[in-house]
């Protein structure tokens, strides 16, 4: 079996539409309280992931920013907390419990593929793809990929780090049945990586550096096996089709958040506390700052991107991760369409 359990464990037109027309169809719907009930009158809670201490969402939080601009249509967040990576907080989706979080284009063609109502709106061009990959204890020997042939690898099931290891295999010409892949989630992958239980892990983000700065070996990165498992927003598709109004709206507000941040990575960092675990010093705080400074803006799907997305797809497809195949007519979401059509019908 590719992926065992660890037993001791427990269309595109639409999206090329014009910003400006998106923004004005946007304005329009929000202008008064006659369109949308009455200004400030939070009757649709918009259920976002925490935001922790760090990013655009953050700093929305604590300023109420997205309260603010989602007033005017009768909305309002409710901040939830979640575990680390997308693929781990399907159930919350399932169960109506979240409704817009962040993520990246394996673990919701996965969500998809697991009848898991989401869908993307936008995407944003990858930055930081050397603070993902495949990290292995220094005591397996693994300094390479094909080191890996024989060897435990853990990954998020159908999310990224299954991602990085097919693709990483493929690059270096290695039969994915030839490495076992252990199904964790980044919590628990965390506590089997650092005792021995897996002799590799596909990680990301904050837990990827984590380790690695306390003596993983890195043998791959998403950079230099060529992902393209690019960073994503994604709805729950009853909320998409029941208020495009909210999700253009949420979409514009984290938009102009994160052009902020570009300009001014430092305000954006350490946002509720400036000292404890969560907060970050020296050369984290240096890392996290550089990558601020060059934070993509979320937009609208391209040819492109669907290009993109359809690869990553197929990788799973073609390896049974997935038993269906999807593409990217099933992922992405043609808000701005939507939006047409919702503003049309007097809503």
């Amino acid at each position: 079996m590719p992926r065992t359990p660890l037993s001791s464990t427990p269309g595109l037109a639409g999206f090329t539409l014009a910003m400006a027309s998106l923004l004005a169809l946007t304005a329009a719907g929000c202008g008064t309280g006659a369109d949308a009930g009455v200004a400030g009158d939070a009757s649709f809670v918009l259920k976002v992931t925490d935001p922790g201490n760090a990013g655009p969402l953050a700093v929305g939080k604590r300023d109420g920013t997205f309260d603010k601009a989602l007033a005017p249509l009768g909305a309002r967040v409710e901040w939830v907390e979640s575990t680390p990576g997308f693929s781990s907080n399907l159930k919350l989706f399932n169960t109506g419990r979240l409704d817009v979080s962040g993520g990246a284009y394996s673990p919701v063609v996965g969500a998809l593929s697991k009848d898991v109502g989401v869908r993307i709106i936008a995407v944003a061009d990858p930055v930081g793809k050397d603070r993902n990959g495949i990290l292995a204890s220094p005591a397996s020997g693994i300094r390479s990929v094909p080191d890996l042939v024989g060897k435990r690898i853990a990954v998020n099931p159908a999310g990224k780090g299954e991602y990085i290891t097919l693709k990483a295999l493929a690059q270096a010409g290695i039969p994915a049945d030839r490495v076992e892949r252990v199904p964790l989630q980044q919590a628990d992958a965390t506590s089997a990586f650092a005792t021995g239980k897996v002799d590799a892990w596909a990680s990301f983000n904050e837990p990827y550096q984590e380790a690695k700065a306390k003596g993983a070996v890195e043998i791959a990165t998403e950079e230099s096996i060529g992902s393209v498992d690019n960073t994503i927003v994604a709805f729950r598709t009853a909320v998409l089709e029941e208020r495009p109004d909210v999700a253009a709206k949420y979409l514009e507000t984290l938009q102009e958040l994160t052009k902020q941040q570009r300009t001014d990575p430092a305000a954006f960092e350490n946002v509720f506390e400036k000292a404890g675990p969560r907060a970050l010093s020296g050369a984290r705080l240096d890392r996290a700052l550089a990558l601020g400074a060059e934070a993509a803006v979320p937009r609208y799907p391209t040819p492109q991107d669907a290009e993109d997305l359809d690869s990553v797809a197929g990788l799973f497809f073609q390896h049974r991760v997935t038993l269906r195949e999807i593409t990217s007519a099933d992922v992405f979401y043609d808000l701005p369409g939507k939006l047409a059509q919702h503003k049309a019908s007097g809503k």
